[in-house]
């Protein structure tokens, strides 16, 4: 195994302390600190601490070694995922993405809004306490909370919710807040929502960081989750959502193709936003844990480019001694928690919080030993 030495992203929307906790450094920190990136990404790779060199120059000069000729042949000589460390003081924006399909077609002709021809399917494990937004309500209950507002303005919108067909619904709700943005009804909204409190406090919230963006009506189209530490949220391709306040370790697959929705400054683009989403009621946000062994979990995703499994060591507290994490493909095991031993049968290293290593496919089995808490991602 190799240690990475790993870029920390400095967003507006980011952590004065949270990351910085994690790796022991002195907080707050100057700037904000929203997402430390561990994995290939071409815009900040990692880095091999020994000999410094980047994790892309690294796959270059030896793809199949590092990658597996499986991975190489299915992915190309590229890292399939993108493991993050996401510490959220301030809301995202809200967000959908393509599927593949949609993504290498969009992409080949050139579409602005496609930078690369991946999908980026995602998943969020709560460190700490989080919240986000995730997937549509039904729209009818979103119908009767609006109406209750009495903001005339809403009535096209509420007749749109109450529409029989709920993707029809959804999607029309959506395209009038979207399609023709009113900076007044905003303000209306927010307003009523202040006067109410209580569960109508989110527009007031997400209208301090954007006042007058239609994205804080869409968003009351979603299910506000709240996630307690072990808990998650998937979100596949379709799926619109946008991270609100915390802490936690995101998998997603490597690319960059993001169509917003709203609570940004940056161009949203409607129409391909309407046809990329998934206009379906999501009842359950959460995803939780499923356990494989003592001390080990995962979070089972339905795409090939990545997994996710949670290794805790705690002798003192259960008996275990060791955890043995799931071999194949290449691997990043990265430790939130403790100080722990990580054996690949070759090079083993010690990690401490909020440092990462990574395992080559040619490896098998990785051994976990100590006392800590570590995550590994990896392809299936």
């Amino acid at each position: 195994m190799e240690l990475l030495e790993s870029p920390i992203r400095k967003y507006a929307w980011g952590s004065l302390t949270a990351i910085a906790t994690l790796q022991g450094r002195p907080a707050p920190t100057a700037e904000p600190e929203a997402e430390l990136w561990m994995g290939a990404h071409p815009a900040s790779p990692s880095r091999l601490a020994v000999s410094g060199t980047s994790l892309v120059d690294a796959i270059a000069a030896d793809p199949v070694g590092l990658l597996g000729a499986p991975g190489v042949e299915r992915f190309g000589p590229r890292l399939p995922f993108l493991l993050k460390v996401l510490a959220a003081a301030q809301p995202l924006s809200l967000q959908a993405h393509p599927t593949l399909a949609q993504a290498r077609e969009a992409h080949a002709a050139g579409h602005p809004s496609y930078v690369d021809a991946w999908h980026k399917p995602e998943m969020l494990v709560a460190l700490t306490d989080f919240d986000a937004l995730c997937g549509f309500r039904d729209p009818a209950a979103t119908a009767a909370d609006l109406a209750a507002l009495g903001v005339a303005g809403l009535e096209e919108t509420v007749g749109a919710l109450r529409q029989d067909d709920k993707a029809a619904a959804l999607h029309d709700a959506v395209r009038g807040l979207l399609g023709k943005p009113d900076t007044r009804l905003v303000e209306e909204v927010v307003a009523a929502c202040a006067a109410r409190g209580g569960a109508y406090s989110l527009a007031p919230a997400l209208a301090e960081q954007y006042p007058g963006d239609a994205g804080v009506i869409v968003a009351m189209l979603l299910n506000r989750v709240r996630l307690r530490q072990g808990e998650a949220v998937w979100m596949p391709a379709g799926n619109l959502h946008a991270y609100l306040r915390g802490v936690g370790v995101e998998i997603m697959a490597a690319s960059d193709n993001v169509l917003r929705g709203g609570l940004t400054p940056k161009h949203v683009d409607v129409e391909e936003l309407l046809r990329v989403l998934r206009f379906e009621v999501l009842d359950d946000p959460v995803t939780r844990p499923i356990d494989l062994a003592p001390g080990l979990v995962t979070w089972p995703v339905p795409v090939p480019d990545f997994t996710l499994h949670r290794a805790v060591v705690d002798p003192a507290r259960d008996g275990t001694a060791a955890v043995r994490l799931p071999g194949g493909g290449p691997r990043i095991v990265l430790c939130v928690r403790g100080a722990v031993r990580v054996d690949d049968g070759v090079v083993p290293v010690t990690l401490v919080a909020g440092q990462a290593a990574f395992a080559p496919a040619t490896r098998g089995e990785l051994a976990v030993s100590g006392e800590g808490d570590v995550f590994q991602a990896a392809t299936p």
